[in-house]
């Protein structure tokens, strides 16, 4: 596999509470890692894959440093409970991007997620930047062709920008184009954008690409309403759901560690709300959590938080 490496077996390490109880297991006790490429032995599992990549955010003008981000967040999960469903956990290594050339580690990622999709995996994608998500995204359409396909994104940005160049914040008009290539439908959902942090360019994009915007303020809204409405949306009308989580919706105070941190975001107790619905519909195919930072944390902080994430979508994930 082109650009791909094993996880070094040091980053999956922890206390080890054996001697209290057999069922005393952290993470690090029950993920399996692989040391060769081979999906195929692990039908029904999830497959764990790192994207090293800084290459979208240096050329979207961004604080590089998310080519740290899969190793950060490995070692966040390591020490963890492992509970129902963390023993399907595989860790399948990671794609590194080389200097300049981000369309090469893209397509290296696709080609990954396309063979973990077809031996009936599910993929949990560590990155990494945004760009991560045309990757994994045109990954999965292409392993479903003829299915309806939700992208819901959380993100405080919609990432529809017209560029020369790929970047992070070109993946989902990167996506929509990949779906106009096979005559199928661009189905993307957007939680959590602000407002501020989106021009008036891009709201129209989006308008014009028929996409479903639920601002930070929507979120916010004691009523959750509107949110439960279009979930329930989301769910009952396509066949699988991609969901791909920016860290930057969070609010700073919680998720310092991104390239630009969030004034005002959605708190991780709101996004759960999200999150867990996707993950008990039956139909989550894929999930990325990426923009993670290490530079940028502060005593661990936003490592913990999106390592509780992550471990929430595992323990969560029906098949």
């Amino acid at each position: 596999m082109k650009l791909w490496q094993p996880t070094s077996a040091d980053l999956w390490q922890g206390r080890d509470d054996s001697a209290e109880s057999p069922e005393a297991k952290r993470l690090f006790q029950t993920v399996v890692v692989t040391r060769d490429f081979a999906p195929e032995p692990h039908h029904g599992k999830i497959a764990l894959l790192g994207f090293a990549c800084d290459e979208g955010v240096k050329r979207n003008k961004g604080r590089p440093g998310a080519e740290l981000g899969p190793e950060a967040l490995r070692k966040a999960l390591a020490n963890m409970a492992s509970h129902h469903g963390h023993d399907r956990l595989v860790d399948m290594g990671n794609v590194h991007a080389e200097p300049e050339k981000l369309e090469e580690a893209q397509q290296a990622l696709h080609d990954a997620v396309l063979a973990c999709q077809r031996a009936q995996m599910k993929t949990l994608v560590l990155g990494g930047g945004h760009e991560t998500a045309f990757g994994h995204g045109s990954g999965v359409l292409d392993a479903f062709p003829g299915e309806n396909v939700a992208i819901v994104n959380l993100d405080a940005h919609l990432d529809l920008r017209h560029a020369a160049v790929a970047s992070s914040g070109t993946p989902f008009r990167q996506l929509a184009l990949h779906c106009e290539s096979q005559k199928r439908g661009f189905n993307y959902t957007c939680y959590g954008a602000s407002r501020a942090a989106n021009t008036q360019a891009l709201w129209q994009e989006a308008h014009e690409r028929n996409v479903t915007v639920l601002e930070d303020l929507a979120l916010l809204d004691p009523s959750f309403s509107e949110v439960q409405q279009d979930l329930a949306r989301v769910i009952a009308e396509h066949d699988r759901i991609y969901l791909t989580i920016d860290l930057d919706v969070l609010p700073a105070c919680e998720m310092p560690a991104v390239s630009a941190p969030a004034a005002l975001g959605v708190p991780l107790a709101i996004l759960l709300r999200i999150v867990m619905p996707l993950c008990q519909s039956g139909k989550l195919q894929a999930v990325d959590l990426v923009e993670f930072n290490p530079h940028y944390d502060r005593d661990g902080q936003g490592a913990r938080t999106a390592a509780r994430l992550a471990w929430q979508i595992v323990h969560c994930w029906q098949a």
